[in-house]
């Protein structure tokens, strides 16, 4: 019986067109690294990322800002929107008793905003949200997904699903014991990527969680 689920937003539950990661590259690359590869970073605490990519940890702050800067002004011109059948699939789960906490390596800064900007409120179509920020450590570290159960007042992790499009949301998963760790398909990594995590489940995206709850499918 899955009681929560814990979803990533950028790539899972919202269509962002990929900015945030094009931003961060951009921002690393002023920094004079060109070269580095953002994609193992995907999914993690931003703030961590840039610290890690640039080798200049006592830049972090400076940095971020103008990684927040940048990543509004490209959301202000490329607005946003819900993935195909998400905001049905968070109807269908909320009205089946499952609560929905979305997890996301952006911290209030941009988090309310783009929630904003696709009409999304806690209370109405999310039971909370948990930035990395607020927690003692981002993916694949599983503190995020640990908060949203303290959220919704869910102690079993074989109660839990956790779904999203990185390397690092399985990971997160899998160290929560969580008892369905859904990889999908409508981010930025491919399938071979995330099949090497071995997840529960493979997806096309967050549309299927209702009809994989229905089968029943098995959970870890």
């Amino acid at each position: 019986m899955i009681a929560l689920a814990a979803l990533d937003i950028a790539g899972t539950t919202v269509d962002e067109g990929g900015a945030v990661y094009r931003v961060l590259a951009s921002v690393v690359a002023d920094h004079g690294r060109p070269d580095v590869d953002v994609r193992p970073w995907m999914g993690a605490d931003k703030r961590e990322a840039l610290a890690a990519l640039t080798g200049d940890p006592d830049a972090v702050e400076e940095l971020h800002d103008e990684f927040v800067r940048r990543l509004r002004d490209a959301y202000a011109a490329e607005p946003p929107t819900p993935l195909p059948g998400v905001p049905e699939a968070l109807t269908a789960l909320r009205s089946a008793g499952v609560r929905v906490v979305l997890t996301t390596g952006f911290d209030r800064q941009v988090t309310d905003p783009l929630l904003d900007a696709v009409g999304w409120r806690v209370g109405e179509h999310l039971d909370g949200v948990v930035c990395a920020s607020e927690v003692a450590g981002g993916r694949p570290q599983p503190h995020m997904i640990h908060r949203a159960m303290e959220l919704t007042g869910v102690t079993d992790p074989a109660e839990v699903l956790v779904a999203g499009d990185t390397v690092l949301d399985v990971r997160a998963g899998l160290a929560a014991r969580a008892g369905v760790v859904a990889a999908v398909l409508t981010g930025a990594q491919t399938r071979p990527e995330l099949t090497a995590e071995h997840p529960t489940h493979v997806l096309d995206g967050v549309h299927d969680l209702p009809s994989l709850l229905r089968s029943g499918a098995p959970t870890r």
